[in-house]
């Protein structure tokens, strides 16, 4: 009996003996919803690298946008002062005009009937005249009365004034009074470019009969062109007049325009936006009015808390980085950013990561392995 009980103690005793170890923790043992714990493998796997924030200069770029434009005196509306039904033109739109070039021809019955009572006008003035210097000598001898002297003045007058506005209405349809004679009274007559530009719209074709308040042809003087750019409100302290900056279209963003702010409006629009006006250096006739436009405008150097890009994760549209509590564990915290540079970005709020060490690479490896936590 005794031998039995030796074996059967020998037995137990070799089982404990061959037990297995107990496996390390699991990954993840701290109960914090921001802190994720590594063990030693997996910390050696993510790669970390920790460092602290740092002072250095920094300038920001403000990334905006906008469109083409030109200032009211760069565009021209051409109507026809008197109306009139258009003969002929050759104009379409984008087509180059020049200053005093003629861009098209009218045609109507009133411009003769205006040209007829200048001139019938022009012919009772030169009489009037005589007579009213044959009155006035009279008068003054005593040999007509007053009156008499007084109506050959009145119609002198009244002539001369109706002669004068009518060479005024004539400058309008471009007909110079002084040159006309019964000889080259015409029913047609020319519109001319007040501008060297291009075209940009043509609302008419021939033979149509035009109001005075319509619009025929609308030139362009591109010559003077700006940036019209739209700034949110919070970036209009980091502007002032003469501040550089580069602009690019979306078709060719590698093509970089220097351009200069040369005016900031002092109106917001309902969504906190104004307008700032800047000139281009070099006039590019590939920029046409209207076309749309990106800008980057670099600001004022400022010397900023910062870290490297690579530390940040967003999350839920927060930005965040890791703080190194020990050596494998880490807590995520949330920090407000601001501008970026040469791959570092600012921090806004560097109170709560002054003289902490900071996870600066494979920080997204711990964003993973926290939200695999979360999920658990």
């Amino acid at each position: 009996m005794k031998n039995i009980i030796s074996i059967l103690a020998i037995l137990l005793l070799t089982a404990c003996g061959q037990q297995k170890p107990a496996p390390e923790a699991a990954e993840n043992t701290s109960t914090e919803a921001d802190v994720v714990l590594l063990n030693s493998k997996q910390l050696k796997n993510a790669a970390i690298q920790t460092g602290t924030i740092e002072d250095q200069n920094i300038s920001g770029l403000i990334r905006v946008n906008g469109n083409i434009d030109v200032p009211p005196q760069n565009m021209v509306s051409i109507s026809m002062p008197l109306g009139g039904y258009l003969r002929s033109t050759k104009l379409l739109p984008g087509m180059h005009v020049n200053k005093g070039e003629a861009i098209a021809e009218m045609e109507d019955q009133q411009y003769i009937q205006m040209q007829q009572d200048y001139l019938t006008i022009k012919a009772k003035l030169e009489f009037a005249q005589r007579e009213y210097l044959r009155q006035k000598e009279l008068n003054q001898s005593q040999a007509s009365s007053n009156k008499v002297f007084q109506q050959a003045e009145a119609e002198y007058k009244t002539l001369r004034i109706s002669l004068g506005a009518l060479a005024e209405k004539l400058s309008l349809i471009n007909i110079v009074a002084s040159k006309l004679t019964e000889r080259n009274i015409s029913r047609r007559i020319n519109l001319y470019s007040p501008i060297t530009g291009f075209v940009s719209k043509v609302n008419v074709n021939i033979g149509k009969y035009v109001n005075p308040s319509d619009v025929l042809f609308e030139l362009v003087n591109p010559t003077d062109i700006h940036l019209n750019l739209r700034v949110f409100e919070k970036d209009l302290p980091s502007l002032a007049i003469g501040q550089k900056l580069k602009a690019y279209s979306n078709n060719a963003p590698d093509k970089k325009y220097d351009c200069e702010i040369i005016l900031i409006s002092k109106d917001l629009t309902a969504d906190h936006l104004a307008e700032v006006h800047c000139h281009f250096e070099n006039y590019d006739k590939a920029l046409i009015p209207g076309l749309y436009m990106n800008a980057e405008i670099e600001v004022s150097n400022t010397r900023s808390s910062t870290l490297p890009e690579e530390a940040l994760v967003d999350f839920e549209g927060k930005q965040f980085v890791f703080v190194a509590l020990s050596q494998s564990k880490f807590k995520m915290t949330e920090v407000q950013t601001g501008k970026i540079e040469s791959g570092r970005i600012e921090i806004k709020n560097p109170e709560v990561l002054k003289e902490r060490t900071i996870v600066i690479r494979g920080a997204y490896t711990l964003l993973m392995k926290l939200k695999n936590k979360a999920d658990e």
